[in-house]
């Protein structure tokens, strides 16, 4: 969370063992310094699963933060006791006539617990699914700035002071629209900017803008205006000639309607969301399920011989394993259909937006028209080049490049042979399967003959005819059929060789 005193006019973001800490730069009355430790931040684990290993799953069931132990610790407890009260009241305090009847209750329970009369895996299986892909859907409209800043530095020209105030202003203006939709829906943001002058304090909005901003009465969120703004400033520098056609400025306002597309679609996750009454459902059929698990699953006395209670275990081990798994897996839902509060595995909305400001800026700003020297590169005398290896990697180069699985097929030689049109002269003609893995086999090296160039894959060669020989045409039909013989039993040798 970041600290506002009144007097910051600028933070720096720093990481340090996955800890930001954000530190007062400079003040208007003197100099000092302040830091802050945020302990929330998305859980992260790509490396340790990157590749797959032995016990490489097993590593990460020893984590706390972000974990499902850290969730559900709580009910599990509060379970465990309640099945220890229960337990110990069965056993020592209550008289025989009573532990009869906590043992009919018990049975009772263990009938309906134990059967599908309470559908548990359907409803919050179907509930997680659709909590999930909420949860994506969210992560995905996230309005990021990237392709805007891309457009507005390629076709806002003027290296002047006007064209770089245009485009500063002008991301300023969409990184303004983000950050009003994201504190009205994010916990996170709302803390770091309570109000509407912290908002102009951090520099995304002028004072003027802000008079110009409440002066516009409406009953609904106002997150929309600044991309107004937008359009209207990104016209006038079409009148004034910095953006050079209206082919440009199509561009940028397609750009900005798929940047206030995804705002409003995060507005509309926040208001509309999963209805309540599938919720309370699914968390009444966990809940109550294991209400009647705590009397349903108790061990009863052994020596009464009651149907399934033959052994007196004390500790029910399965039935604490599905109550880890069911609450963990409601625990889940609960985590994931809401990403934007202070849970460890929510989104990171103020470090996004401290990137897209930082990025933004300096796309339009640092990096317009700043373009290093151009000069030929390193292999513009080559034609053909490979680009090195490092040694952990040099094996790769060993494997053979994917071309297609179709050039692995296995034909045989009457496959290959060619059916002419009926009133064609009786001929066949044999052509091979092209592609090898090494740039394709060697042709025959004589007229006729051939030998195929690897053993590793069946392909067949080319039997054809030498162009020169045109007497050979006008042979008799004996002569022709002799001679296709010799092709066949030629191909024939190869496949031979091969196998």
């Amino acid at each position: 969370m970041l600290i506002y005193d009144g007097t910051t006019e600028e933070f720096k973001l720093r990481f340090r063992r996955g800890t930001f800490l954000f530190r007062e730069a400079e003040h208007v009355t003197g100099s000092a310094s302040q830091e802050t430790t945020v302990l929330n931040m998305t859980v992260s684990y790509s490396l340790e699963v990157a590749n797959a290993k032995f016990c490489g799953f097993s590593r990460l069931l020893f984590r706390w933060k972000g974990s499902i132990y850290r969730l559900v610790y709580k009910e599990f407890l509060l379970f465990c006791g309640t099945y220890l009260f229960f337990s110990v009241l069965y056993r020592f305090f209550l008289t025989p006539k009573q532990q009869d009847l906590f043992e009919r209750v018990a049975l009772y329970c263990d009938k309906f617990t134990n059967a599908n009369f309470i559908p548990v895996l359907f409803v919050l299986g179907f509930y997680v699914t659709l909590a999930f892909n909420r949860w994506w859907g969210q992560y995905t409209s996230f309005p990021l700035p990237d392709n805007l800043m891309m457009v507005v530095s390629g076709n806002v020209h003027g290296a002047d002071e006007r064209g770089r105030l245009l485009r500063r202003t002008l991301m300023r203006y969409a990184n303004l629209s983000s950050v009003l939709i994201l504190r009205s829906i994010s916990t996170r943001v709302f803390k770091r900017f309570p109000t509407m002058e912290h908002v102009v304090e951090a520099g995304f909005m002028m004072k003027h803008e802000l008079k110009l901003f409440e002066s516009l009465h409406s009953d609904f969120n106002k997150y929309w205006m600044p991309l107004t703004w937008f359009s209207n400033l990104a016209s006038r520098a079409r009148e004034e000639g910095r953006v050079r056609d209206d082919i440009a400025l199509r561009l940028l306002m397609d750009e900005l309607n798929n940047y206030r597309a995804k705002c409003s679609l995060l507005f509309h996750y926040d208001w509309i969301s999963i209805p309540l009454v599938y919720t309370q459902v699914v968390t009444i059929a966990v809940y109550t399920f294991f209400a009647f698990c705590v009397i349903g699953r108790q061990f009863l006395n052994p020596e009464k011989g009651l149907d399934g209670h033959k052994l007196d275990m004390y500790v029910p081990v399965f039935t604490l394993l599905q109550f880890f798994f069911y609450t963990g897996w409601l625990k889940v839902g609960e985590l994931i259909i809401n990403p934007f509060g202070e849970d460890d595995d929510d989104f990171e909305t103020n470090q996004l937006i401290d990137r897209n400001i930082q990025v933004s800026m300096l796309a339009v700003d640092d990096m317009y028209q700043n373009l290093a020297p151009i000069v030929k590169d390193k292999h513009w005398t080559q034609s053909h080049f490979a680009v090195p290896y490092t040694v952990s990697t040099a094996a790769e180069t060993l494997r053979p490049a994917f071309i297609g699985s179709t050039f692995d097929m296995r034909m045989s030689v009457e496959d290959l042979e060619i059916q002419q049109p009926t009133d064609a002269p009786a001929s066949k003609q044999y052509l091979p399967l092209q592609g090898t893995l090494v740039n394709g086999f060697d042709s025959f090296l004589h007229r006729g003959k051939g030998m195929l160039r690897s053993g590793s894959l069946p392909y067949l060669v080319e039997v054809l005819s030498d162009p020169n020989e045109e007497d050979e045409a006008e042979v008799g039909e004996t002569d022709a059929s002799d001679h296709k013989e010799q092709q066949v039993a030629l191909i024939n040798a190869a496949l031979g060789q091969n196998i």
